[in-house]
């Protein structure tokens, strides 16, 4: 009888062990999932504001640039 009781309590901490690991691998995940998402967004952030710093700074049309009522 002790040897299946010795069975019985290896297969149980065999099990612990793997759900440990799988518990880790799944917050790993998550975590790595955050960081993609997060570094998506900043991408987007980036990009989005070099768009509209382009649109702030990018040179007026010519007929606009000198009104010719200065040119007089």
């Amino acid at each position: 009888m002790k040897s299946v009781e010795r069975i019985t309590s290896v297969k149980s901490e065999l099990l612990d062990i793997l759900m440990s690991m799988k518990v880790d691998e799944h917050a790993e995940r998550q975590r790595s999932a955050a960081q993609r998402h997060l570094r998506a967004r900043r991408g987007i952030e980036l990009h989005r504001e070099i768009q509209k710093l382009s649109k702030d700074i990018a040179p007026l049309p010519d007929d606009e640039e000198y009104p010719e009522s200065d040119l007089h």
